[in-house]
């Protein structure tokens, strides 16, 4: 059965936090864009012993593929640091005056502005499609997600407990607890339209992360307040529009096996 008892987050089934990932995804960048540096220079230096014989076309091409190796891997900053070092590196030891930043022939200029122009794009490309999965990947966990309390909501289990965590990883928040009494001196809330507001003004999420210290999450159901997720909020945090709209729906769901508990609530939301 559910309960309306205040619950608190605890250390008990929590995944890895945002704050634990944020070293590693720190780390990665660092590794990303030191890549970014190396695999070229690394490259064209591998191309040396062969730069007499080789067209230089072939040599840029050969560069062109760390430049999408690096993109898939990284941000659009490191397709970015992978293509300039690229185009120097091609000039620096691939074209003549082996040595030197100076290109003597018309036909290397090109090839190295090409190589450039291809690098930037692809790279473009690459940092897009890798958004694009992360997006979608996204989505398939927000959809998990909703199914996973879902199914709680509708078997009668205990689904706080479970909504807090959820709560938590989605958010990226520091802590998540339920209530059933208004919690007291809290100037933000999530609306049902998935908005963030403080007082009468709108919070852009989106760029800003939650504000405050701590944040209201009602949950409803039928027209009847039933209780409140009080948000702990870890400080610069991004959080989409779209997340939103999936704890307001989170919040629905227990609002929806609390009114099937509770049929007589105390207060209209």
């Amino acid at each position: 059965m559910t309960r309306l008892d205040d619950r608190r987050g605890g250390p008990e089934g929590d995944t890895v936090s945002p704050s634990a990932r944020r070293p590693y995804d720190v780390g990665r960048a660092g590794w990303v864009l030191l890549a970014a540096v190396a695999a070229p220079v690394a490259a064209a230096l591998a191309l040396t012993p062969w730069r007499d014989r080789i067209v230089s076309a072939d040599g840029a091409l050969v560069l062109v593929v760390t430049i999408v190796a690096v993109a898939s891997a990284g941000r659009r900053s490191a397709a970015v640091v992978a293509a300039l070092v690229a185009t120097l590196a091609y000039d620096y030891f691939l074209t003549r005056p082996y040595g030197s930043f100076r290109i003597t022939g018309h036909a290397d200029v090109v090839t190295g502005i090409l190589l450039l122009v291809v690098g930037l794009s692809v790279g473009e490309l690459a940092a897009r499609g890798r958004r694009h999965r992360h997006h979608a990947h996204q989505g398939a966990e927000q959809v998990a997600l909703l199914h996973s309390v879902t199914e709680l909501a509708a078997s009668g289990q205990d689904v706080i407990d479970t909504a807090r965590t959820k709560l938590r990883d989605l958010l990226h928040l520091q802590d998540c607890r339920f209530t059933s009494r208004p919690p007291d001196h809290l100037t933000a809330r999530i609306t049902p339209r998935g908005e963030v507001t403080v007082g009468r003004e709108s919070w852009a999420s989106d760029d800003l992360g939650l504000p405050t210290r701590t944040i209201d999450l009602p949950v409803r159901s039928g027209g009847w307040l039933l209780g409140h997720f009080v948000l702990t909020p870890t400080p610069g945090a991004p959080v989409p529009h779209q997340q939103l709209l999936v704890a307001v729906t989170i919040a629905d769901q227990v609002g929806a096996a609390l009114a099937a508990d509770h049929p007589v609530p105390e207060s209209r939301a």
